[in-house]
């Protein structure tokens, strides 16, 4: 399989979609914000002293997803038909949970979109608990669904470690 951003004397180039067909693409990715009983505790309490964590790493996300042509090079600008961040707490694991949703009617795929929606909102759940706990970490940031384009429907094959 070629890399399809790579023209054939190696370089980065951003690929023409002009003449692929408009379909409805649909992606779905997640990520693990694993932290401290304290700061978990916070979250959940929703007395966080910068504010509503989930509130404002909902807005993040959606932020992120409609911005990322501006942060990834070769991705192509996309009109958004809707974008849904969820966040869960995830108790047993220390953890809350980020699921971003995003679809579009269109001539490339959401997938970048919804992979940058679940690390920002990530990142956002982060900065407004590291100072209970610096040690925070991001894990198991992966796509999990796609739809639509040439290639169809793609699930992830392993069980999500989320």
């Amino acid at each position: 399989m070629n890399l399809t951003h790579l023209n054939q004397h190696g370089e980065a180039n951003m690929v023409d979609v002009g003449d692929k067909a408009v379909t409805s693409r649909t992606a779905v990715a997640e990520s693990l914000v694993v932290m401290s009983s304290a700061a978990l505790e916070q979250v959940i309490a929703g007395n966080n002293k910068k504010g509503d964590v989930f509130a404002t790493a909902r807005i993040a996300g959606i932020q992120a997803a409609k911005r990322t042509a501006d942060l990834i090079p070769l991705c192509h600008t996309l009109l958004l038909s809707s974008v849904k961040v969820t966040l869960e707490v995830l108790p047993e694991r220390h953890a809350v949970r980020i699921e971003c949703r995003v679809r579009t009617s269109g001539q490339t795929g959401v997938e970048m979109e919804a992979l940058t929606g679940a690390s920002l909102a990530a990142l956002t759940v982060y900065d407004m608990c590291k100072a209970v706990d610096k040690g925070i970490r991001i894990e198991n940031t992966a796509l999990v669904v796609k739809t639509g384009g040439a290639s169809g429907e793609w699930h992830r094959q392993e069980a999500s470690d989320i």
